[in-house]
């Protein structure tokens, strides 16, 4: 299973499915990742914490934590 935390910055992959439960789940879709989204990674911070991207027409940063619960292809 290949996650956004494994996506290199410049790349653009689509969400399969998002992972975990209850409210960090709903967290995530409510920023606008869901099954079908297109998300390229702009960049990593200098320590790898956190990654910024690109989806639905605005930037969003998300912690590596939050990003190995997303599955892409």
């Amino acid at each position: 299973m290949k996650t956004l935390k494994d996506v290199r910055h410049g790349h653009t992959v689509r969400v399969v499915r998002v992972h975990g439960e209850g409210a960090i789940r709903r967290h995530i879709m409510d920023m606008g990742i869901t099954r079908g989204t297109e998300i390229t990674v702009r960049k990593t911070a200098p320590l790898g914490d956190p990654m910024e991207l690109t989806l639905r027409g605005y930037e969003l940063s998300l912690r590596k934590a939050d990003a190995e619960m997303i599955e892409v292809e």
